[in-house]
């Protein structure tokens, strides 16, 4: 049996033993804490993947969109329209099909259109680097290009606005051909394999005309086809490109058939 002083140490020490919470203890507060660790990164997954999915529907719909005017463009002018090559464009030897990392071709409308036969269709390349890190990116140039026959068996030759698509002249590795008109050779830049091509082609009339248009369209012909080349336009517009490449082949002089016969 325990005396008085023995039960008295046996309740001390009882008390040192035993812990008891502070009044307002109740743990740490998972909203305050420890909840922010995981929600942050969260909404930042979500609101990012949110843009990647806008950005893939806008960039969807507006190629939808472009597809129904090409459509209604096809209709009104007569032709047959393509969401892809059918002619395989990008083997023909143009210095513009061989720009860039990557190409491709897409929207074709093709067909007879005022009497000439006439592929347009939408160009583009890209050219892709690497940072530092190693990380890669593309950058792309994209066109609205003409290809209409010419009536002769051509050298190749290009005409650009001068300061427009000149890296594509100097592709050619050809040296600028200066004409009689100071004017003309302030506005143009004009490449070709054989100089006297050039000449024949491009007489006093063909001058006049290229200077008349005022456009930002750059000529590259070879053998029977010429290639027109400008900055991409709306659907609706393809009437005035057509036009350019068809008053392009119009303004041939006649004596280039004969000096260089198909």
């Amino acid at each position: 049996m325990l005396t008085g002083g023995a039960i008295a140490v046996a309740e001390v020490l009882a008390r040192k033993h035993t812990f008891t919470p502070p009044p307002d203890f109740s743990g740490p507060s998972v909203t305050e804490s420890g909840g922010g660790v995981f929600v942050w990164p969260l909404l930042l997954f979500v609101g990012g993947l949110f843009l990647v999915i806008l950005f893939a529907y806008l960039s969807y719909a507006s190629k939808q969109r472009r597809r129904t005017a090409f459509l209604g463009m096809a209709r009104q002018l007569h032709l047959t329209y393509s969401e892809e090559d059918p002619f395989g464009l990008l083997g023909y030897p143009f210095g513009l099909f061989h720009k860039g990392d990557g190409r491709g071709i897409e929207n074709v409308l093709h067909g007879a259109w005022q009497e000439v036969d006439v592929v347009a269709f939408d160009y583009w390349y890209y050219d892709e680097s690497t940072d530092s890190k190693g990380g890669t990116s593309r950058t792309y140039h994209r066109f609205d290009c003409a290809l209409l026959p010419m009536p002769a068996d051509c050298p190749r030759l290009r005409i650009d606005r001068e300061n427009l698509f000149t890296r594509l002249a100097d592709a050619l590795s050809f040296h600028d051909i200066q004409f009689e008109s100071e004017e003309f050779n302030r506005d143009f830049t004009v490449a070709c394999e054989v100089p006297k091509f050039a000449n024949d082609l491009i007489d006093a009339r063909m001058m006049q005309w290229l200077q008349s248009t005022g456009s930002g369209h750059g000529y590259e012909v070879i053998g029977n086809r010429v290639l027109v080349a400008g900055p991409k336009i709306d659907p609706e517009a393809f009437t005035e490109l057509l036009g350019v490449a068809r008053g392009f082949v119009q303004h041939v002089p006649k004596v280039v058939p004969s000096l260089y016969p198909g």
